[in-house]
């Protein structure tokens, strides 16, 4: 099984949606190409930051179809799956899988508190239904309310051939650390989960990170990865500390809103969460992202749009000149382009 993809900066990729809540076709696809011209070297759909626990199972499918024409082999597409049930996990598996998803990434099961043994028998019976599609783990104990052990996590890399990594989400660098030494023996791979500490959990071995910047801000995010392995260790370091401030200024704003919100103020576009988030309003926690961030447009697009009618409207002359044909005629006579 090739695992050699599994590297570098991964984006978990935000999910823009329409008015009703329906993934934005040609917005998602501009996202494809901006963060794979950003440098990434794959797209998580459906993560947390994909808002994974509002959106139905025909939409992912929807999602994922649409995201892995556009990226067109260059880049691996990851699919993230975080249902309770074993049965529903094993759904969405095997559904990514024929549609075209390179790894599937399976978070803990929520809101329960397994033992390590039903644990175990979770995420074992999800590989087994797609025994040749290399499996991440997710440990996301922030969301989750409880961590994966250790030992839990040394015995799935160990005694199931296709769980080949994880994504470790702890913000622990010691727990993310030993996640690495006690699975070095079978080349377990291990993305680091905090953007904060992407150079710290290389240090310690990990192959990247899943980086929630990438959707806003590639370049800078990919940069802290490409400097480390290229060997520039003080210009990746320096880069880290570029973005930490960036990074931390999201954390006054409700999750997942932030990224989207740090999207839009990149002119990205995105639109709004899926409620009842609702995108962060005016106001001292916007501010400090602006602040951070160091850009904002001149004109908001809701102002924009008003500007822009306006001025269709102001000038109806120009339109009809345009409308009727006067202006490409002028310029045939004029440059002779017939």
């Amino acid at each position: 099984m090739n695992t050699d993809f599994i590297k570098g900066v991964v984006v978990p990729m935000i999910t823009p949606i329409d008015k009703d809540e329906l993934i934005d076709e040609a917005a998602i696809r501009s996202q494809v190409d901006y963060v794979i011209d950003g440098g990434v070297s794959g797209i998580l759909l459906f993560g947390s930051n994909g808002e994974f626990y509002v959106v139905e199972e025909d939409e992912m499918e929807r999602g994922l179809k649409i995201v892995v024409d556009q990226a067109a082999g260059r880049v691996p597409v990851y699919f993230g799956i975080g249902a309770i049930s074993t049965k529903k996990c094993i759904r969405l598996a095997k559904m990514a899988v024929a549609n075209g998803a390179a790894s599937v990434s399976v978070l803990q099961p929520m809101f329960l508190k397994p033992t390590e043994t039903e644990l175990f028998e979770h995420f074992k019976t999800i590989a087994e239904a797609v025994p040749d599609t290399p499996m991440l783990l997710y440990n996301n104990p922030g969301r989750v309310g409880y961590t994966m052990s250790g030992n839990l996590v040394e015995r799935l890399a160990h005694e199931v051939k296709n769980i080949v990594g994880m994504k470790d989400t702890s913000g622990d660098i010691t727990q993310t650390s030993e996640f690495i030494r006690r699975n070095r023996d079978v080349d377990f791979k291990v993305f680091g989960g905090k953007d904060t500490l992407l150079y710290a959990s290389m240090c310690h071995g990990a192959v990247g990170g899943v980086c929630t910047a990438a959707n806003f801000m590639p370049e800078l995010i990919t940069d802290v990865y490409n400097k480390y392995v290229a060997g520039d260790l003080q210009g990746s370091l320096e880069a880290q500390f570029k973005l930490n401030p960036v990074r931390l200024s999201m954390d006054g704003a409700s999750f997942p809103v932030a990224a989207k919100d740090m999207a839009n103020l990149r002119g990205r576009n995105i639109g709004v969460p899926y409620t009842p988030n609702l995108a962060t309003p005016e106001g001292p926690v916007l501010d400090k992202i602006k602040a951070e961030i160091g850009w904002e447009p001149e004109t908001m697009f809701a102002e924009g749009i008003k500007k822009t009618i306006r001025w269709y409207l102001d000038h109806e002359d120009w339109m009809k000149n345009v409308t009727s044909g006067d202006y490409q005629k002028y310029y045939e006579d004029m440059y002779h382009t017939k």
